[in-house]
């Protein structure tokens, strides 16, 4: 699984604020998130909520829809009110009206119940990211033992390292960003090439080739799988 580690100025964590009051999802997600850096917190006291929104100043929230006192889009507004940070419903009322005016509320995304832990941290990452790309620290991502720096250009794998090419770290940046999930050629092109020009595709297939007999020299063998009529998938194999 990969996660980024999300370092703020004064080396202060994402916060992310957890509005469930299903305590078992709520305290799963908590160790699940905390394994990965973030500083969280989840409500307990459902008749205050916007209280502890403003003295916890998260980065995001994550909000189910019925709640005990006010539901998810009446919290969902308050909180539009003084702040823009992101808002993401986590609810098994998964109908379109539901998802509709949540995102009419002021939501972000919608993730249905039951859901995987995997799914919600992609989404929460992309958000993240989204929202907060103008922070130069928010630029390492780590995929089992192999780190990808951004800014530096670089991947990192037991100590070795290896300085990329623009195009090899975008190739990466996708990848790391979807690790564990088939991602397409087509999907992967439109990343490298955004500018619409016309790319021949095997382009995309000697840059991956190049790629991969690279990351060979710091020990990372079949580091990027081919997905025959898919696409790639990154997955590490140790040696």
């Amino acid at each position: 699984m990969i996660f980024y580690i999300i370092l703020k100025e004064g080396d202060l964590k994402y916060k992310l604020l957890i509005v469930e009051d299903d305590f078992i999802i709520a305290k799963g997600l908590q160790k699940h998130f905390e394994k990965y850096h973030y500083d969280v917190q989840y409500i307990e006291d459902f008749e205050h909520v916007l209280d502890e929104f403003l003295e916890f100043q998260p980065d995001l929230v994550l909000l189910d829809i019925h709640l005990p006192f006010f539901d998810g889009y009446y919290w969902c507004q308050e909180i539009r009110k003084i702040s823009q940070v992101p808002i993401v419903f986590i609810s098994s009322a998964n109908e379109n009206m539901n998802i509709v005016l949540a995102m009419n509320m002021g939501g972000d995304d919608f993730i249905n119940k039951p859901f995987d832990l995997q799914v919600v941290q992609a989404k929460l990452q992309a958000i993240l990211r989204r929202t907060y790309s103008f922070s130069k620290d928010f630029h390492l991502l780590t995929y089992q033992d192999v780190h990808l720096d951004i800014l530096a250009g670089k991947i990192t794998y037991q100590q070795k390292e290896l300085i990329l090419t623009k195009n090899e770290l975008k190739i990466l940046e996708y990848l790391f960003e979807h690790a564990e999930v088939i991602v397409s050629r087509i999907d992967l092109m439109n990343h490298l090439w955004d500018d619409h020009q016309f790319i021949d595709d095997n382009t995309l297939s000697v840059n991956m080739n190049r790629l991969r007999k690279k990351l060979e020299d710091i020990g990372l063998h079949d580091f990027i799988h081919t997905k025959k009529g898919l696409g790639y998938l990154l997955c590490l194999k140790t040696i």
